[in-house]
């Protein structure tokens, strides 16, 4: 049935390229089916893993995804891919160095005491606040919650 579709819808596929993982990238360009109706361009993988559920992540290289997806127009090379690959564990390599070089620095000032222990931040209001830059709290209530009379508050005039 399969063969029998094939035949009938006519799939021209281009073959692109494919990764040092196997697996094979296909370009079919927009066409017209024996019924008339169009079919959109399409990029399609043939993965060397068959079934869905043996895919893991980095099983398709970054650069293969973003063709597949449509994020770049050009397929990538396998130069491309190499030196990217290489790149990338160049990083990594770089990174597990800062991190051990930091973890030594602390392990260093745990060991001779120089450490300053975080000390707390202080509150000191918000500067929109009413006693934002004083050191203490007037001693003068600014309430009147006491001797408030609905009705008896009007504006000041601006002078």
């Amino acid at each position: 049935m399969d063969k029998l579709r094939a035949l009938l819808q006519r799939t021209v596929r281009q073959y692109m390229g494919a990764d040092q993982f196997g697996n094979k990238y296909y370009y079919v360009p927009e066409q017209k089916t024996w019924t008339g109706q169009k079919t959109r361009a399409k990029r399609i993988i043939e993965s060397v893993n068959k079934k869905e559920f043996e895919y893991e992540l980095g099983h398709i290289p970054t650069e293969w995804e973003a063709w597949i997806r449509g994020k770049r127009k050009d397929p990538p090379t396998i130069e491309e891919i190499l030196r990217n690959e290489k790149l990338r564990e160049d990083v990594k390599t770089k990174a597990n160095e800062v991190a051990e070089k930091e973890q030594m620095q602390q392990s260093q000032e745990n060991k001779d005491g120089d450490l300053i222990p975080p000390q707390k931040t202080q509150i000191k209001g918000h500067a929109s606040a009413s006693l934002f830059g004083r050191q203490k709290p007037s001693e003068e209530p600014a309430s009147t919650g006491n001797t408030f009379q609905p009705g008896s508050w009007s504006p000041t005039q601006k002078k």
